[in-house]
């Protein structure tokens, strides 16, 4: 922060902040206002439409939809919520730490979960991609049949190529450099994003390396995110940091806190849906608060590789269908995403905590999920076998 001094002809002292400082303290100060007017037009702003179950036409008509099943069993856990701590504080209810930076403070909630074992065989992940003619440029599926058909079985072979060696020998360069984000960048020229070699390319990491990321919001774009999980492998364990707002002025520091995570020797980023939402939205904040902006890393939407993997054999791809599906996992009085502002503005108006609850355990599951689910198709990809 750059902060010059000059004299008035009184003699008095007279400040002059630069303009970032200037821009950053208006953000700060709106923040701070902006917990109430989130309040007053909390019905107005509603995002979703409540359907009748089974209304499958009017649930894909609407934007964000919630059925009415759940939208009422939400609405009586909020009643039972606010009944049962009431009273309770704080800081008896959340026993976390504080995190204070150049941007505030917030406070952080820790969790360590157990993660099964994941042994990744990127010997037998390179055959298999040498094996994938197409990778190289000018050579298509019906080109790869007529050339392994003449003996060119793999990009080492094509290496010999008159016509082709050049660009062969590009692409087995930069498959045994083994540069993960290099592979991807090769990988999602020649095939989809969601290639299970593009997953594969994941197997390079030291598990160390991964950054699991999802986020809770007041909205669907452009509103402050109220709480940040952040997980991390640790020992061969999954630990998960949720940075919570106890008010919406907090929201800065727990960026700061959030995008601290992403600065070890290579990370890699781990969402589900973040390419389309959590990334932008992230990013959206950082420049509202003018913080910085996150360097570009390698980022694994488990989304896209769920939908190829599962696609028509499960009637959803959410991330709560395909825990449950594929990993076995029920949640229990669990809030819908669309109703989390619902919740927060409650406890912002009432300070009663009891509404924050079910949303820590709501994004502190979709982190120990993803994971979970990251690693099982990571397994299904390059594991040993």
């Amino acid at each position: 922060m750059r902060v010059r001094f000059t004299f008035t002809p009184h003699g008095r002292s007279l400040t002059v902040r630069s303009p970032d400082v200037l821009v950053q303290m208006a953000a700060m100060q709106a923040e701070s206002r902006i917990g109430a007017l989130w309040q007053q037009r909390m019905d107005a702003l509603r995002e979703y439409d409540v359907v009748r179950d089974g209304n499958v036409f009017g649930a894909g008509l609407a934007g964000s939809c919630v059925f009415s099943s759940e939208y009422d069993k939400a609405r009586a856990l909020l009643d039972q919520l606010l009944a049962r701590y009431d009273g309770v504080a704080f800081d008896t209810l959340f026993s976390g730490r504080e995190i204070t930076n150049d941007s505030g403070s917030c406070i952080a909630l820790e969790s360590c979960h157990d993660l099964p074992a994941t042994a990744v065989d990127t010997e037998r992940l390179f055959q298999e991609m040498i094996s994938d003619l197409t990778l190289v440029h000018g050579v298509g599926e019906v080109s790869e049949r007529r050339l392994k058909a003449r003996g060119y079985r793999t990009i080492t072979d094509l290496a010999e190529h008159p016509k082709l060696r050049f660009a062969a020998r590009q692409v087995l360069e930069r498959l045994t450099r083994a540069d993960p984000a290099d592979v991807m960048d090769l990988i999602g020229t020649r095939h989809a994003k969601s290639h299970p070699f593009a997953l594969g390319a994941a197997g390079s990491f030291e598990s160390n390396d991964y950054v699991f990321l999802d986020i809770e919001t007041l909205g669907l774009f452009s509103r402050p995110i109220i709480l940040f999980g952040v997980g991390t492998i640790e020992q061969g364990h999954l630990m998960v940091r949720q940075y919570l707002l106890r008010d919406i002025c907090e929201e800065a520091a727990a960026l700061t806190a959030t995008v601290e995570q992403f600065s070890g020797r290579r990370p890699a980023l781990v969402t589900f849906n973040g390419k389309a939402f959590d990334l932008p939205y992230v990013k959206d904040r950082l420049a509202y608060y003018g913080i910085g902006a996150l360097s570009r890393i390698p980022h694994f939407d488990v989304l896209h590789f769920s939908r190829r993997r599962w696609k028509g054999q499960f009637t959803s791809c959410r991330l709560s269908a395909l825990e449950s599906a594929v990993l076995g996992v029920a949640r229990a009085d669990d809030v819908p995403g669309q109703m989390v502002p619902e919740f927060y503005e409650t406890y912002l108006r009432t300070q009663n905590c009891g509404p924050l609850v079910p949303i820590v355990d709501h994004n502190r599951q979709d982190v120990v999920s993803l994971a979970l689910l990251f690693f099982y198709l990571l397994g299904e990809t390059c594991g040993c076998r």
